[in-house]
């Protein structure tokens, strides 16, 4: 795996206090670290700099972070941890729509949101190594092609984001089986921290809004499990 010092992070955030304080923090870490004030700055330094990461913040002056994080998907896949003020359930369910890959609400932890930076990197790392596995996974309706990360649900392409793919993946490969919402985090996000499991249940929501709420159920007390035909 490339090292931190290969790896460059932007952050887009208009307070400048927060935004100095997590460019300390991650340089420190050895990353190189770019910082946008705005939704326009950070799409030309996002086309410039080419991260590997990006941390942006929810709301931001002019364009805001849902249309900037939609516009940078659209030009080339970046792993998102998006920042938010925003406890609205609605709120994080679009912003995962638009191809965020992980949230967390302000205020936050610099040791927590370093950890998410180096999960969503391994993350990547770890779906380049599996691209050469050419194994379909079929539930049911359910179609998984884990080779070309495609989803289909009677023969529809359904799309979903980078972690979308990889969490139904998780609960795909066993059927029936009920995985704790701790084991999720450490399987799929690659951290496991109690304070975090709210991330695994916003994902399953945004999954049963694409795929239908029969696809994966809950398990109270416990976590999830992919629904056996």
């Amino acid at each position: 795996m490339a090292t931190p010092q290969q790896r460059r992070i932007l952050v887009v955030e208009d307070d400048e206090t927060i935004a100095r304080a997590v460019r300390h923090r991650l340089v420190a870490e050895g990353f190189d670290v770019r910082i946008a004030g705005d939704g326009q700055e950070a799409l030309a330094a996002y086309a410039k700099a080419e991260p590997d990461v990006v941390v942006l913040d929810r709301l931001l002056p002019g364009l805001d972070g849902l249309e900037v994080c939609r516009r940078m998907q659209a030009a080339r896949p970046v792993p998102v941890l998006m920042l938010t003020a925003l406890g609205e359930e609605t709120d994080l369910l679009v912003g995962l729509g638009v191809g965020a890959d992980d949230y967390m609400t302000k205020p936050f932890s610099m040791r927590e949101l370093v950890a998410r930076v180096h999960a969503l990197l391994r993350r990547v790392e770890r779906a380049s190594q599996l691209a050469v596995d050419e194994t379909v996974l079929r539930v049911g309706e359910v179609e998984i092609d884990t080779a070309e990360r495609r989803v289909y649900v009677r023969g529809a392409e359904v799309q979903l984001t980078r972690t979308e793919f990889d969490l139904l993946r998780r609960l795909a490969e066993r059927p029936g089986q009920v995985f704790e919402r701790e084991r999720l985090l450490a399987d799929v996000w690659g951290f496991s921290e109690a304070a975090a499991t709210r991330t695994v249940d916003s994902h399953v929501r945004a999954l049963r809004r694409k795929l239908g709420s029969g696809v994966v159920r809950t398990v109270h007390g416990v976590g999830y499990a992919f629904v056996r035909p």
